[in-house]
């Protein structure tokens, strides 16, 4: 088969074709101070110097669900890294809930404050990055939203000689629909010269 992201089904294709996505647990508090937990599979690392990362939820403008709209007021946001022990966790926090009602309490989910954002942290993540805007760009009917990372929170459990060591880390990634990976599955190539 060949033809348009449209004719395929643009989301469809894509969310299904570029796999494993790594998956943005994303915390944030609103103005009110409710603590948000949302997470978001269109994400990645943007550059690292200075340390970027992004992540790009569905909506713009005056459509933004609670997690873009907090960290745009805010500029401060915390993504948790999702590992296979919180995968349930994650999973929970993806549901709908009223206004005003908090991810973290809802998934019974341990919060942390962060260090040197204004966001509560999930305190099991193996890793996670304190943030602040970087920039923020409506993409269609997207928003990518750049974060610089401030500060990072890495579990002993997950290091060498103070390094984070990826074999260690159960990473999950999504695939589409209900799918998710794991990184458990490892191999090693060596680059070209």
């Amino acid at each position: 088969m060949e033809g348009s992201p449209d004719e395929f089904g643009a989301y469809r294709l894509l969310a299904g074709g570029v796999v494993p996505r790594p998956i943005a647990w994303v915390s944030s508090r609103s103005a009110e101070g409710v603590d948000n937990l949302a997470p978001y599979s269109f994400f990645n690392v943007v550059a690292y110097d200075p340390p970027v990362v992004m992540f790009a939820p569905v909506g713009t403008g005056d459509d933004l669900k609670d997690t873009p709209r907090n960290v745009l007021d805010s500029e401060q946001f915390v993504v948790n890294v999702v590992t296979g022990d919180l995968v349930e966790a994650m999973n929970a926090t993806s549901a709908t809930l009223p206004e005003g009602a908090s991810e973290f309490d809802h998934a019974d989910i341990e919060a942390a404050e962060a260090t040197t954002v204004d966001a509560a942290r999930v305190a099991d993540a193996k890793v996670a990055f304190e943030c602040e805007l970087y920039d923020a760009v409506e993409v269609g009917g997207s928003t990518m939203v750049l974060g610089e990372v401030v500060y990072a929170h890495v579990a002993d459990e997950v290091t060498v000689d103070g390094k984070l060591d990826v074999t260690k880390l159960d990473a999950v990634g999504r695939l589409s629909g209900s799918y998710y990976a794991t990184t458990r599955d490892r191999f090693s190539l060596e680059r070209p010269d």
